[in-house]
């Protein structure tokens, strides 16, 4: 993962197919999955790519809701930049969380409505 903040530096394709999703990238792209979820969470990281690609990951949404495709910036304060969004016109989309990994996110929407998501890396990381 990147230390470039305020770059895009990660993105997520969320979908209740999974399995052909990653077929479908690895057929087309040749992309390689790493499974870093569960079986009720699947999370398959694109193994690195040539050099100065962004990484990311295919998710499972299991049908919870519609799939996506997202690309996320690092940023050094996500509740900061939530702000800082909201303050510009843009609106939280899906508030801050944080992993169990202590690394936190946020979903956004620009005033034109476009959906991006933000993060910042865990302490030290």
């Amino acid at each position: 993962m990147s230390t470039i903040t305020n770059a895009v530096s990660w993105f997520e394709i969320g979908t209740d197919r999974p399995e052909e999703t990653g077929k479908f990238y690895t057929d087309v792209f040749g992309w390689a999955f790493d499974e870093q979820g569960s079986p009720e969470a699947s999370y398959r990281v694109v193994a690195p790519g040539p050099e100065g690609s962004i990484q990311g990951a295919v998710r499972a949404t299991g049908g919870a809701g519609p799939n996506y495709a997202v690309f996320y910036v690092q940023v050094a304060d996500v509740a900061g930049t939530c702000r800082q969004a909201e303050a510009a016109g843009g609106k939280v989309l899906v508030p801050l969380k944080s992993n169990d990994n202590g690394l936190t996110f946020a979903h956004l929407l620009d005033p034109a409505g476009n959906h991006f998501g933000v993060f910042a890396p865990p302490a030290g990381a």
